[in-house]
């Protein structure tokens, strides 16, 4: 840490951060409290989606359990060919949007399989897209989580260490310069009394000789 400087520049310049860091802790607080939300607001949601998914899934099973041929169905049957993501922004922060995907449907002979096969496809299809829509609120909870540490480590350095360090220095710098100024007044007196006593000291030793010249005319004039 550079050793702090007890100058009127150095004052002004510590004033100044001051001043910055005062009003960019607001804005940072703001956000802080914004992102918290925003995380709270989609754990909700990827809490709910992943209910859906877990509802599905058992009443998934109970419904192929009655027709009682469960083993005909084969969980490759349904992929994902592509998964659809645009982009959004959550206070200054880019994160992934689900869109959507497309889904591909494995071989399978019509006249050997269940009728039930293609319903149960549609069915596991929906399953995978509310994984899929929870894999992606997961990614948005993190990059948001990241960007919410870093706000709040920025808050607790201007909060608790920038601008109580700041203010502590502007008024080192200040009790300094006020001594220095009452030093220079008191100083300034001091002189201007030795000039004055120099100048008294002065006109005095003026007088004397003066005085000494009158005496010594006053006695030769006697003597005549």
């Amino acid at each position: 840490m550079a050793k702090l400087k007890l100058t009127k520049n150095e004052q002004k310049a510590q004033k100044d951060a001051l001043k910055m860091y005062q009003r960019y802790l607001p804005t940072l607080t703001l956000k802080k409290q914004q992102l918290q939300s925003e995380i709270r607001t989609i754990e909700e949601k990827a809490k709910s989606v992943r209910s859906q998914k877990k509802a599905l899934e058992e009443d998934f099973e109970k419904w192929i359990s009655v027709f009682g041929e469960k083993d005909a169905f084969k969980p490759d049957m349904v992929t994902v060919r592509n998964i659809k993501k645009g982009f959004g922004n959550i206070a200054g922060v880019k994160i992934p949007v689900y869109e959507g995907a497309d889904f591909g449907r494995g071989d399978y002979d019509l006249y050997t399989t269940p009728l039930w096969i293609d319903m149960a496809a549609d069915r596991m299809e929906k399953a995978l897209e509310l994984d899929l829509q929870a894999e992606v609120l997961d990614e948005q909870v993190r990059l948001l989580s990241q960007e919410l540490r870093t706000t709040t480590q920025r808050v607790n350095l201007f909060e608790k260490v920038k601008i109580p360090e700041t203010k502590a220095n502007i008024k080192k710098i200040g009790i300094f310069l006020g001594d220095e100024q009452v030093a220079a007044v008191v100083r300034s007196k001091i002189s201007k009394k030795k000039l004055q006593g120099a100048v008294a000291d002065s006109s005095q030793e003026e007088v004397t000789p003066v005085k000494a010249a009158k005496k010594s005319s006053t006695k030769k004039g006697a003597k005549k």
